[in-house]
C-alpha cells in the first residue's frame, strides 16, 4: 500500500468510526501526518482525493472540512468514473437502471399531484414534437429526472441521474434506425405517463422498465460511436 492509499485509508476510517463527523474541521497536517505516518505531500494528495468524491471540501483561510456526508450528493461523485464506461459498461448498468426506473415510477404514480402531472405531460409532448437531437436529450432528462424527484428519494434520483448521464454520449437518432428508436421511446414515455395518470403503480413500473429495457436493447444493437454533444433522446 503507497503512502497516499494509507492517507485515504486513515482519513477514511477516521470518518466512518464517528471519529470526525459531517462539518467537523480535519486536525493540522502536522498531526495527521505523525499519526497517518506518511509526508505533508501523500497527505495533501490523498485530501484532493478525498475532496474529488465529496468526502472532504476545503475553504479558503480555515481549513479542510469534513463535507455534510449528504448521499444524494456524495452518489452524485459517481459521475468521475461512470463517464469513462465504454458501451458494454453502459449496457450492464442499465439492468441496474431498469430496476431503479420502474422503482420510481411506481412511487411517482402513488405521489404525483395534478400540477406536477400537468408539467411531465407538457415535457413529454414537447419531447414528441421535437426532431432537434440536443433538445429531445434535455427534454428525455428532464422527463425522467421529474418523475425521480415526484418519487421522493434524493439518493436514488441522484444515483439516476449518474447511471443516466453516459448513455447520452451516445448519439442514436442520427442513425439510420433514428426515426424507429424515437417512436418507440415516445411511445414509451407515454405509456409511463398513462400509467401515472391513472394512479397506477404496477403499471407504471412495467412501463418504465420496458421502456429502459427498449432503450438497452437498441442501444446494444446499433451500437453507436459515443459523441461530445451527448444527444441521445432514446434512454
Amino acid at each position: 500500500m503507497s503512502a497516499v492509499e494509507r492517507a485515504v485509508h486513515g482519513l477514511r476510517r477516521m470518518i466512518s468510526s464517528g471519529r470526525l463527523g459531517a462539518g467537523d474541521r480535519l486536525p493540522p497536517e502536522a498531526e495527521l501526518c505523525e499519526e497517518l505516518g506518511v509526508s505533508r505531500s501523500s497527505l495533501r494528495e490523498a485530501v484532493r482525493m478525498l475532496a474529488a468524491l465529496g468526502v472532504v471540501e476545503s475553504r479558503h483561510g480555515s481549513g479542510t472540512f469534513v463535507s455534510q456526508l449528504r448521499p444524494a450528493e456524495m452518489i452524485g461523485s459517481l459521475s468521475l468514473t461512470v463517464e469513462l464506461l465504454p458501451l458494454d459498461g453502459v449496457l450492464e448498468l442499465f439492468e441496474a437502471r431498469r430496476v431503479l426506473e420502474a422503482h420510481v415510477a411506481a412511487q411517482a404514480a402513488a405521489r404525483i399531484t395534478p400540477e406536477e402531472l400537468k408539467a411531465l405531460i407538457a415535457v413529454m409532448e414537447a419531447l414528441e414534437a421535437t426532431d432537434d437531437p440536443d433538445e429531445g436529450s434535455e427534454l428525455n432528462h428532464r422527463f425522467h429526472s421529474e418523475i425521480a424527484r415526484v418519487a421522493g428519494n434524493p439518493s436514488i434520483e441522484s444515483l439516476l441521474t449518474v447511471l443516466s448521464h453516459r448513455s447520452r454520449a451516445y448519439q442514436v437518432y442520427l442513425l439510420p434506425e433514428g426515426p424507429a428508436m424515437k417512436r418507440e421511446s415516445d411511445a414509451g414515455h407515454r405509456a409511463i405517463t398513462d400509467a401515472l395518470a391513472r394512479r397506477d403503480p404496477a403499471a407504471a413500473a412495467a412501463a418504465a422498465a420496458a421502456h429502459i429495457a427498449c432503450s438497452a436493447r437498441w442501444l446494444e444493437a446499433c451500437r453507436p460511436p459515443v459523441t461530445d454533444q451527448g444527444a441521445s433522446t432514446a434512454v
